[in-house]
């Protein structure tokens, strides 16, 4: 895990510009309960985003996630990163996943990351939509803290895209009055939209104050144009800094 992470690190620094949590929306770092993380599905690299996350602010406890049965067949490290196998659409996939998630939750030290939407969707899609079982996992795990987590990919002022991540309030059901199902995942997926709504309205600011840098990749556009303004700066008897926003306000 610990090589995959440096190897992850790296080379979201290659693809990215930043990689950002917005200071208003850190995590709970300090909650005792076993945790189970669902996050809206924007893109590919869902999954190594969240390795970060975990190494960054739950390095303490482990981490797991459900894979397509086949796809961990076919790929087998990824039982090494914490994946477990469930059949997709199916009766027997809906019990396997419920045994397995109980089993992992049963220690405070676990945490469950989820995408419940099922597949990839726009961050802009509203309604958000849910599989139901995220709220029949409340209904059984009354234990657990149930946490929301916002990811937005974007460009703002460099080549690169920013990665942008925001956690949303935990929900604890044990503390909560008693809900169905199919109630829960109404809670789930409100706490989950309200989340991404403010993530998109705090990146549309793009005001990096409000924001903590967790992994910085390359600025500047290439090599000769970047070539380039660092000899005209130099010329001019000031300090060279390949971000184009940082150039664009001085």
């Amino acid at each position: 895990m610990k090589i995959f992470a440096t190897y992850s690190r790296r080379y979201v620094r290659r693809h990215f510009h930043v990689f950002r949590i917005l200071k208003t929306g850190l995590p709970p770092c300090d909650c005792d309960r076993p945790l189970v993380i669902y996050l809206n599905h924007a893109s590919w690299w869902d999954p190594l985003v969240c390795l970060l996350l975990t190494r960054e602010f739950f390095p303490s406890r482990s981490a797991f996630a459900p894979i397509d049965a086949a796809m961990l067949a076919r790929y087998g490290f990824f039982k090494h990163l914490g994946f477990f196998p469930v059949e997709q659409e199916s009766a027997h996939g809906a019990l396997q996943f419920l045994r397995s998630t109980h089993a992992i939750l049963a220690s405070s030290q676990n945490a469950v990351w989820l995408t419940p939407q099922g597949r990839f969707m726009d961050v802009r899609e509203r309604p958000i939509r849910m599989q139901g079982g995220l709220g029949a996992l409340a209904t059984r795990e009354p234990g657990v803290a149930f946490v929301p987590l916002a990811i937005e990919y974007t460009f703002w002022t460099e080549p690169r895209p920013e990665i942008l991540v925001s956690f949303g309030e935990p929900i604890a059901p044990a503390i909560e009055p008693s809900r169905s199902e199919g109630e829960w995942t109404r809670v789930f997926t409100d706490a989950l939209e309200t989340t991404q709504d403010e993530l998109a309205a705090r990146s549309c600011r793009r005001d990096p104050a409000e924001w903590r840098t967790l992994n910085r990749g390359q600025s500047g556009v290439n090599g000769i144009y970047d070539a380039w303004r660092w000899l005209r700066a130099r010329m001019r008897g000031e300090k060279f800094t390949p971000e184009h926003a940082e150039e664009a306000t001085r």
